[in-house]
């Protein structure tokens, strides 16, 4: 009897803890998902106490600034009208440090900072040196040579006569380091000597010397402390709610972020959208498909083929214009009017008559499209490979003696890719604390459900057990009976059996 309390109480026990997990589970099936978006929302704006806020602040993926430069084969066949070939060189590689500075938060839920880049060459991980020697356009003398294309005559002859004072050519042969950070330009020197701010080179002359230990201007975005809906959204690029550079308010518009961080939840259908100012515009880039890194589910966005479309393809990209061949952007209105031009390499993704028209080139998707991995339920990026390309428009230009007799190209100048993954600490404690907590959770709120109902059967399985009807006691076997008694099968009354009179005696 005992033993049947004790299975009893232990049943109910359990029944009990079973009820106990189902209303569990179920409390984290309501709840668990809110409180992640919180949790989510929390630590991705920008704010001091977030746990994204150190990351924002100074960046801790390591990134690499991969460059390609095009080596002109036949610089004096070019300057006679022939089609110019020209050799890949590259990689020349650079560690990129970036941090910010100057972090001010304003009364509008907005930050406003600047965020400062230094280079460092990666001597292992390139194939040459700084100190190789590249054949390449003389951007400064063919840029000044299109500008002086409708001038009069005799300005004309009188730039000859300087360039060939100066012995300036239609080509040069720079190292890779003075084209990168600059050298120093007789013709630079001259101008500011003599007609001085009329050249807004002060200094040395070089790709990228603008780049290094220099910040790419202040940007004013928005913190999603007060208003989530906007957080990342840049406010002002230098105090401007729109740039001046191009032909439609459309073009001028500043969208998107500051392309580092974005907004949280994303869909397949959410553009990814920022501003560039080394591009001088917005960018879109578009869903393509869904991915894993390191662990972590990612979004893949791409470039569309209009990104770079003139506007005779893409009619929104007119505004970017005068244009040329499709695939390739007009960038002399923020380059001091030189006619440099914004591509993919090697011409992909571009009207295919640019590529045909210089030996050499060999575009290809796998080699040169851009993209962005994304986790889409924070907006962080978690790898991303960045692929753009210089070109400037070259041809005779009548009067310039240096320009002879050279066709009109648009001609590569170099190529380069921005580079980052995140890896090490950061990743791990992303993978932590943005993603394998709430999977744990998720999975967590259907294990302890699943399992209050397997305990709440424990009770039910008990009490049907428990409440089967006996079977009638059985009869004990006549060996059992007293030797007194009568078999089951003898009736208890019978008669007396009747007595036979005795006979008379003889």
């Amino acid at each position: 009897m005992g033993g049947c309390a004790k299975a009893g109480w232990a049943a109910a026990a359990l029944g009990v803890l079973g009820l106990l997990c189902a209303v569990l589970g179920a409390v984290m099936i309501v709840s668990v998902p809110s409180l992640i978006r919180e949790q989510i929302l929390k630590n991705v704006r920008i704010d001091p106490s977030s746990l994204t806020f150190d990351m924002w602040k100074e960046i801790p993926v390591p990134f690499y600034l991969s460059v390609y430069f095009f080596d002109v084969v036949n610089p004096n066949e070019v300057l006679q009208g022939q089609k110019p070939q020209v050799r890949e060189r590259g990689p020349y590689v650079y560690r990129e440090y970036r941090h910010k500075d100057n972090i001010t938060f304003n009364d509008n839920d907005t930050v406003s900072f600047l965020e400062y880049r230094s280079f460092e060459f990666q001597p292992l991980k390139s194939s040459g040196l700084e100190s190789d020697y590249i054949n390449m356009p003389n951007i400064l003398v063919l840029s000044a040579a299109m500008m002086m294309e409708k001038k009069p005559m005799a300005l004309k002859m009188l730039m000859t006569l300087a360039f060939s004072s100066l012995r300036q050519r239609a080509f040069m042969n720079r190292t890779v380091g003075e084209v990168m950070w600059g050298y120093d330009d007789p013709l630079v020197s001259l101008v500011n000597k003599y007609l001085p701010g009329v050249f807004p080179i002060k200094g040395k002359f070089g790709l990228f010397a603008e780049l290094n230990n220099s910040n790419s201007g202040l940007f004013t975005v928005y913190t999603g402390i007060k208003n989530f809906s906007r957080v990342h959204l840049v406010d002002k690029w230098n105090g401007l709610s729109k740039v001046n550079y191009w032909h439609s308010d459309q073009c001028n518009m500043i969208n998107g972020t500051s392309g580092q961080m974005w907004a949280p939840f994303m869909t397949p259908e959410t553009p990814l959208e920022f501003y560039s100012p080394e591009a001088c515009r917005s960018m879109k880039l578009t869903y393509e498909e869904a991915g894993v890194f390191e662990g972590i589910p990612t979004f893949r966005f791409k470039a569309p083929s209009t990104l770079f479309a003139n506007g005779s393809v893409y009619p929104p990209n007119e505004g970017f214009c005068p244009c040329l061949e499709s695939g390739i952007q007009n960038v002399s209105t923020c380059r001091f009017n030189a006619p440099l031009f914004l591509s993919h390499p090697h011409f992909y993704n571009a009207d295919p008559a640019l590529a045909e028209a210089v030996l050499g080139l060999h575009p290809s998707e796998k080699e040169h499209s851009l993209f962005l991995d994304i986790h889409p339920v924070t907006g962080i990026p978690m790898n991303c490979s960045v692929k753009l390309q210089l070109s400037l428009y070259i041809k005779a230009v009548q009067g310039i003696g240096q320009t002879r007799k050279i066709a009109p190209v648009v001609l590569p100048l170099v190529w380069f890719e921005e580079r980052g993954a995140m890896e090490g600490e950061p990743l791990q404690k992303f993978y932590l604390q943005l993603v394998l907590l709430p999977k744990v959770l998720h999975c967590a709120q259907y294990v302890l459900l699943a399992l209050g109902g397997l305990l709440l059967l424990v009770p039910v399985i008990y009490q049907i057990r428990s409440q089967v009807p006996r079977d009638t006691k059985r009869q004990p076997s006549p060996a059992a009976q007293p030797a007194g008694l009568p078999s089951p099968g003898t009736p208890l009354l019978q008669d007396a059996p009747s007595e036979q009179p005795a006979g008379p005696s003889v």
